[in-house]
């Protein structure tokens, strides 16, 4: 494995620039209660660097504080976005990248960003006028497909699939492995969060590959895969 992600949050051992400059979270207020968080924050990088599989944290808005290597692995193939690549923010890429499907899986926009929009509705609900949420909101209402699946698609799918469906905990999804060998497959997502990252606003997420789907065909490598210029399949289509 290699050495945690190093990027726009600066150096290893060093806090997440948001947590630096305060961001939506209130910077610490004394100088050793900072030194602990960043000094545990640092240890939990080497953790999670040690985990296999592709494993990452998030802050309330889904921006990506740490990740470890089988995660930047998963994503290797993606072409370049300027405000959706996975390790900026994952709510972002699973929402916007145009390549998303080529790691989510072909029906990723049912069975990974309608659950995601329905975490971003209730966090919205429950955080009010947060700043990073309500530019989510904004980069939402400025994408027709997905200002469509976020207020009509979102209540729709919860109807029929139930509250339950929205939880990242436990669920199994799509995804496509980055060795072609094992190909289209699915994981189970893990939310393991211990109380300091809690915490500090954290959450962190574990992608479990399980056993490759029979398939009649050779597994290939991942395809160049551009989201439809249509609707969502459980968006309702807009009366005559």
């Amino acid at each position: 494995m290699g050495a945690p992600r190093e990027g726009r949050r600066g150096k290893r051992g060093d806090l997440p620039m948001a947590f630096q400059s305060g961001g939506q979270r209130p910077a610490p207020r004394s100088v050793p209660v900072r030194s602990e968080a960043q000094a545990y924050l640092q240890d939990y990088a080497a953790l999670l660097e040690a985990v296999s599989f592709p494993s990452f944290v998030v802050d309330h808005s889904w921006d990506v504080v740490l990740s470890n290597s089988a995660f930047t692995a998963l994503f290797r193939h993606l072409g370049p976005h300027p405000t959706a690549m996975p390790d900026d923010n994952f709510l972002r890429f699973v929402l916007f990248h145009p390549e998303a499907a080529t790691v989510l899986g072909p029906d990723h926009e049912t069975r990974w960003c309608l659950p995601m929009l329905a975490q971003f509705a209730a966090a919205l609900d429950r955080c009010g006028p947060d700043h990073a949420l309500q530019a989510l909101r904004r980069d939402i209402a400025q994408d027709p497909i997905m200002d469509a699946a976020y207020r009509q698609g979102v209540p729709h799918w919860l109807r029929v699939a139930g509250a339950r469906a929205a939880v990242s905990d436990g669920a199994v999804r799509p995804l496509v492995h980055p060795d072609p060998r094992r190909g289209v497959t699915d994981c189970r997502v893990v939310e393991e969060t211990p109380q300091t990252l809690r915490d500090l606003g954290y959450t962190r997420i574990t992608l479990v590959p399980r056993a490759a789907r029979r398939t009649d065909t050779p597994a290939r490598g991942p395809r160049r895969v551009r989201r439809s210029a249509g609707h969502l399949r459980v968006v309702p289509a807009p009366e005559a």
